[in-house]
């Protein structure tokens, strides 16, 4: 079953309003991303074109979260492999 996703300015609505119970920056391979537990369920973070949004650093993906106003983040680093190519899947 697929994670529904939320972009970047929904999600900041929800801040804003108090439903965000905890974010996850989950690193799978070279890739970081970021899941959302709301009171209603886990979200995705997405791009504004709805793939989900990815950074390939930790510090980057923490700017992320402090922008957005986020004092405290989880960070999951069980399957991170900072050195592993990515593949090119854009063609």
């Amino acid at each position: 079953m697929k994670t529904p996703t939320m972009n970047e300015m929904a999600l900041r609505a929800l801040i804003e309003g108090g439903a965000i119970k905890r974010i996850r920056l989950i690193a799978n391979g070279a890739v970081i991303h970021a899941e959302v537990d709301t009171l209603t369920g886990t979200l995705t973070a997405s791009t504004q074109k709805g793939s989900v949004r990815t950074w390939k650093s930790i510090d980057a993906a923490a700017r992320w979260s402090h922008r957005l106003g986020l004092g405290s983040i989880q960070l999951e680093l069980m399957r991170w492999q900072p050195k592993q190519k990515g593949l090119d899947l854009s063609s």
